[in-house]
């Protein structure tokens, strides 16, 4: 069975724990990102996201390349923002509704704020299903902890057992 793990990193949260897991499970990885570049600090980068991410906004991504019909589990990885999933990754999951419809769906979220178990439901929302399984972590790049390495660990397992 293959895994892709399909992720949105604005500031390398993500695409750290993202590349952990790739390595743990052997999975694919799929870096997804918006055509027009989102300010990656300051004020300017909370109130564009923040806004972006309330007003339910699907940027346009750059292309990228995903066959769901050669994975059987995908790993849907990305920021908070607002107490909602990052916007592009709400694209990717708009863009890929009826593909993702018949996986194993998982997800992983990364924060610094708060908002992480509503984004969890507003991702089963979108996807229209619920999540296999799921993980919040706060700043796991940027706030190493062994508590983090043992709660990505714990979730790769998790994730190996789904795909039995």
């Amino acid at each position: 069975m293959r895994t892709v793990i399909v992720y949105y990193s604005l500031t390398g949260n993500c695409q750290d724990t993202a590349e952990k897991i790739a390595e743990n499970i052997g999975a694919d990885l799929l870096r997804i990102e918006p055509v027009k570049e989102i300010p990656k600090s300051g004020a300017i980068k909370f109130l564009w996201g923040g806004k972006s991410a309330v007003m339910g906004e699907r940027p346009k991504l750059l292309p990228y390349s995903f066959n769901a019909d050669q994975y059987d589990t995908v790993i849907l990885g990305c920021p908070v923002w607002a107490s909602n999933p990052a916007p592009p990754m709400k694209t990717f999951i708009h863009d890929n509704s009826d593909s993702l419809s018949d996986k194993n769906i998982v997800a992983f979220l990364c924060f610094s704020g708060g908002g992480a178990d509503k984004a969890l439901v507003k991702t089963e929302k979108l996807l229209g299903k619920r999540l296999a399984a799921s993980i919040v972590l706060v700043d796991p790049k940027d706030k190493p902890e062994a508590e983090k390495t043992d709660k990505i660990d714990s979730f790769c397992r998790t994730i190996q057992d789904l795909e039995k």
